[in-house]
């Protein structure tokens, strides 16, 4: 059964705990990400995991190899589940993640790697170089690329996942943002399925924000999503 991941999308944490109670026992997967982080640190991600929740560090890494195994160890000495690297940092930062995570065994982060971001278009591609490829293509090749290099899983457009999927080793983790239930407004994201589409499709988590968090019964929504995830297997 996939997990949902719930985005810790909020400026404090104060509000991400009072979120995180509200949700209750409905969702145990939250993910914090650039802006709750850098306004309260490891604060937030420690308070996170006092709650018995587990935690999906976005940071999306990319520097030089010796920096990144550094801030994986930190995030591993912290309890995080979850960690992002981009992809195009090269094979050797890959590896060096995802050997400092391997130092806490089992229980260690797993590496998620960042192929193409889903608020990323053809257009957008080409703005920054990428010529001759479509963002499918080109998440295929940088898919492929990070899992041989050792990253765990890959943070993707569901649209994505059912190919790579069958082109992948068993056990890839497939962590899908832009994930919108039916009648949800896209916002900023330009890749997105349903939550029913991406688990059929192969997704293991399921990133969802807003429609949770400015739902006027985040509870409600969060179990009409889990319901939708279940009626897919």
């Amino acid at each position: 059964m996939a997990e949902l991941i719930v985005a810790l999308d909020v400026q404090t944490r104060d509000e991400a705990v009072a979120k995180i109670n509200e949700i209750g026992d409905a969702v145990g997967f939250y993910k914090i990400g650039l802006e709750l982080f850098t306004a309260e640190g490891p604060d937030v991600v420690k308070a996170v995991k006092d709650l018995g929740k587990k935690v999906f560090l976005d940071l999306k890494f990319h520097d030089i190899p010796r920096t990144v195994e550094r801030a994986v160890k930190s995030g591993g000495k912290l309890g995080v589940d979850l960690m992002t690297i981009h992809s195009v940092g090269g094979k050797a930062m890959i590896r060096a993640a995802a050997d400092a995570a391997a130092e806490f065994g089992a229980a260690g982060p797993k590496i998620l790697a960042v192929t193409v971001l889903t608020s990323l278009d053809q257009t957008d591609l080409e703005d920054v170089g990428i010529l001759g490829r479509t963002p499918a293509e080109q998440v295929v090749a940088m898919a492929r690329f990070a899992t041989e290099s050792g990253a765990h899983g890959l943070v993707c457009s569901p649209k994505e996942v059912g190919s790579l999927s069958s082109q992948l080793p068993a056990g890839t983790l497939f962590v899908t943002p832009g994930v919108r239930p039916q009648g949800s407004a896209v916002g900023d994201q330009k890749r997105v399925s349903s939550p029913a589409d991406a688990v059929r499709d192969g997704a293991t988590h399921l990133v969802v924000g807003r429609p949770i968090l400015a739902a006027p019964d985040p509870v409600a929504a969060a179990s009409a999503i889990l319901e939708e995830m279940r009626g897919a297997v």
